[in-house]
């Protein structure tokens, strides 16, 4: 399994990622939180769980995590550049906790720039209130049952919005659920990708 470390230009800033998966799978975009960086997706074994089922993963260090050098991105428009840079079309969205600050405004405003939506406990949804019902592809909102953090609230808050959204719970884990049951949180978001993929064919 060969995962490739690339660089793009966003912005006029230099951005990180890694990429894994047959260039012409269905892609799907790895954002992370304030704790992590592009290489967790590694060391979880996600980037080679997704790049073995055929589809093309990019983990993506956001601006000052990971290689990625600091800048003041704007995250309102940051994630659709990145796309564009890359030519990614209608990728599955990952957005773990901080980088809801990046997802969000994308996902909200052109959601059919994307297939689907994976909101793990992602920060910002109360700001978004109002645009959340926008949301017109699929979401799967995963949270930890103890997370502490990012409350429950907002994941019912965004899967009363959404209109094709659900929810998974998963037990005994806080608010990184794939870092304290990666077995759990690598078999649901594989199920959602395989739906997705199932329904356009």
């Amino acid at each position: 399994m060969t995962i490739e470390s690339l660089w793009t230009q966003v912005a006029d800033s230099r951005v990180h990622y890694l990429a894994a998966g047959p260039p012409d799978g269905q892609p799907v975009v790895l954002l992370h939180g304030a704790s992590f960086q592009a290489t967790t997706w590694q060391d979880l074994g996600t980037l080679q769980k997704l790049a073995a089922a055929g589809c093309r993963a990019y983990a993506i260090d956001l601006p000052g995590f990971g290689q990625s050098p600091r800048t003041t991105p704007n995250p309102a428009t940051w994630l659709g550049e990145l796309l564009d840079r890359l030519k990614i079309a209608r990728p599955i969205l990952v957005a773990p906790s901080m980088s809801g600050r990046f997802a969000l405004p994308l996902v909200t405003a052109s959601p059919q720039r994307l297939r689907g939506f994976v909101a793990v406990a992602p920060v910002g949804l109360g700001e978004y209130r109002d645009r959340l019902s926008q949301i017109t592809i699929p979401v799967l909102a995963i949270w930890g049952e103890t997370d502490h953090i990012v409350p429950h609230a907002q994941r019912d808050l965004l899967v009363g919005s959404a209109p094709r959204a659900r929810k998974v719970i998963i037990a005994g884990a806080g608010h990184a659920p794939y870092m304290q049951d990666a077995e759990t949180f690598h078999r649901e978001l594989l199920a959602f990708i395989r739906e997705l993929v199932a329904a356009e064919d």
